[in-house]
This record gives C-alpha cells, structure tokens and sequence, in this order.
C-alpha cells in the first residue's frame, strides 16, 4: 500500500468561481485568461484550465472541469460552467442557475427558497472574483452570472438535492474552494441541512436511518415525508448533536443491528474503518438479557454481529431490545436534555424488526 498523502481537489463552487472570472474577463477584454487564477479563502491562489470558451454577444461562457482530487466525489470530472453578462448599472452580481444547477423550493436552508441553489461561500468567491476582474479592467463590476453544471441533473439524482428540496440540478458547494480526500465534512454538512430543512417544515417527527434497509422499514412503518427523512449514515453523532441544537419533538433512530450495536459500546461514528462490533460486548448484553455462558461463549466466537443475533435468537434471548435500550441510553446522553422524545429501531438485511426501545418523556409538548 502507499503511503502517499491523497491529493486534494476543488469544489464545484471553486472551480464556478474560476469559469466566472474566466468568462467575465473575456466579457470585458474579448480574450479568456487560460490558466485563469483566483484567489480562495486561506490566502490559496490556485490556477484552473478551462475546458470550454465561447462569446456569443453580449454574453461569454467559461467552463472548468472539477478535479476533486482522491476524493470519491460524484461530480468528479463534471464541467463548471459560467455563463457572464454585463448587469445594469449599480445592480452589483447577479446569480441565476443554468442547466445542472438547482433552485431552492423548501425553506431551511442557507438560500431563500427560489434562489439558485449556489451556496454563500461560493457566492462571495464569485463576488470576489468579478470585483477583481471589473477593478483590473476600470469598470463597475455590474454582473449577471449563470451557472451550470454539464449533466447536473442526473448526477444530483445521486445526491440529498431532491430531499432536500433542491430540484432540477447540484449545488454549488464549498466554503474554502478546496477538496479534503474522503473527509466527512460534505456528508455532515447534509445532515444538519437537512434537520434545518425538517425543522423548517415544522415536523414534529424525523427519521434518522444508517442505510437503506432501515430507512425503508422505518418510514413503512410511518409513512413521513421525504422531508422527514435524515441520511444519517455513520454520522449518528452528526445527527444527535445538531437535533441538541435544534430538537424535533420525536426522533426514530433506525438501523442496521451491527451499526447499532456500535452506538450502544457509545461509538458515534459507525463506519466499519472507525469502529467495530464487539463481541465481548454482545456477549455480555446477551447475558444481562437473560441468557446463560453457553450462548456467551458462542457469541464471542461469532463470525458478525447479525450471527451474534441469530444465535441469541435462537436461545430465545432477546439481544435486539437489548442493543436498542443501550443505544437508546447513548443517544440521550448525547442530547443531554433536549426536548425529544426518542426511539431505536433495529432491523436486519432484511428489514425485519429485531429490536426497540422507546422513551419520550423529553418530547416537546
């Protein structure tokens, strides 16, 4: 294996920055600037190739292919464009999504709802961009910007967008321009969208879920709205810590019983490179639900956790409720009083119900 360090990317709201400084140039001067550079938060002064050029009139068109590095990213490879024309007089930048780009239809989120959806950040990168290039050129800075993603709207389909409310394309993202290899800020950024999002919308019940079996087999059971739903993932933390912030009356945790089994030894990231099932552990629980050595020693000799199930299944011991009371235990104390009421739901691979545990008496009135 190498040891090589994993090479860093750009967002998609760096690599718009760039197609509109880019664009704006060749607005202003007839010429695309290529390399063109910006300037980033952190004092970063990267260089983008353009991919795309074009002047049609009274507009100019830039794109940038994003590079996000070792990161697996769905809009890896994906070309940025920015589409640029001159704005009336003092009307400052102007944004408007073009194809592949979304626009906000839920409120909750950073943007006002039918606002494209490209983000703060990026927005005041692009800003930045354009006043250096109008201040260069002796000119307001008086802007119309468009961006667009080439096939956005497919690759959002992969994305939390259409839950989100975010329809018809991606968002532009990013608050320092730059691409952490594998790092779980994007995901945790979503959760905590989303909770604003549900908050938003009022709801009086969420669905947090670590995959999509539980998911399924928890909003079977409750039919909530695509709203309602959290992609929690392995970020249970995540969740738990941003619902202290801003509760919701009820909280359904659902998941995988491996997964939740890690949350009851009090892990809170459950991904399998961060955190393991314990076995020594099972086996003491299976103990403390009323069953005897023989079943703990078979336990702690288990192949995975869902054997550790079967095996306590088959002895009658009811080892789901067990992990679900613990994990229960765990998700209060990260709350620490906040007014949800809160259930553990566990299910197998094939989404049936193994265990559950219940306590709302912290639900708001």
């Amino acid at each position: 294996m190498s040891d090589a360090p994993l090479r860093r990317g750009w967002t998609t709201g760096a690599c718009a920055t760039a197609a509109a400084a880019a664009a704006y140039e060749a607005l202003l001067a007839g010429a695309f600037p290529d390399p063109v550079a910006i300037e980033l938060p952190g004092a970063r002064r990267p260089e983008f190739a353009l991919a795309f050029e074009r002047r049609e009139g009274e507009r100019a068109t830039a794109g940038v292919v994003k590079d996000a590095g070792d990161d697996p990213d769905v809009t890896h490879g994906a070309l940025v464009l920015a589409t640029v024309s001159e704005g009336p007089e003092g009307s400052g930048v102007a944004f408007r999504a073009g194809p592949g780009v979304g626009t906000v239809e839920l409120p909750g989120l950073p943007l006002a709802v039918g606002e494209p959806a490209i983000n703060p950040a990026p927005r005041r990168m692009i800003h930045t961009a354009i006043e250096r290039v109008a201040a260069e050129r002796g000119t307001r800075g008086d802007a119309v910007v468009e961006i667009g993603v080439e096939g956005g709207e497919e690759i959002a389909r992969r994305t939390w967008n259409p839950r989100l409310g975010i329809r018809g394309g991606l968002s532009i993202l990013g608050t320092t321009g730059v691409v952490v290899p594998y790092s779980c800020s994007a995901w945790i950024a979503s959760i905590r969208r989303g909770i604003d999002v549900a908050h938003a919308a009022g709801h009086a019940h969420v669905i947090a879920a670590t995959g999509d079996t539980s998911e399924r087999a928890a909003q079977d059971r409750y039919g909530l709205p695509e709203t309602a739903l959290l992609d929690m993932g392995d970020f249970a933390g995540a969740v738990l810590k941003h619902l202290a912030r801003k509760p919701v009356p009820r909280l359904t945790l659902a998941g995988g019983f491996a997964k939740l089994s890690k949350l009851a030894t009090g892990h809170l990231d459950l991904h399998s490179g961060r955190s393991h099932v314990d076995l020594e552990r099972l086996a003491g629980s299976a103990v403390a639900a009323g069953g005897e050595a023989r079943l703990a020693e078979a336990i702690r000799r288990a192949n995975t956790g869902l054997h550790a199930l079967e095996l306590a299944e088959e002895a009658g011991v009811a080892l789901g409720d067990r992990v679900a009371r613990d994990a229960l235990g765990v998700a209060l104390g990260v709350l620490a009083g906040a007014p949800v009421g809160v259930e553990v739901l566990a299910f197998d691979r094939a989404g049936r119900l193994v265990g559950s545990a219940h306590d709302r008496s912290r639900a708001a009135e």
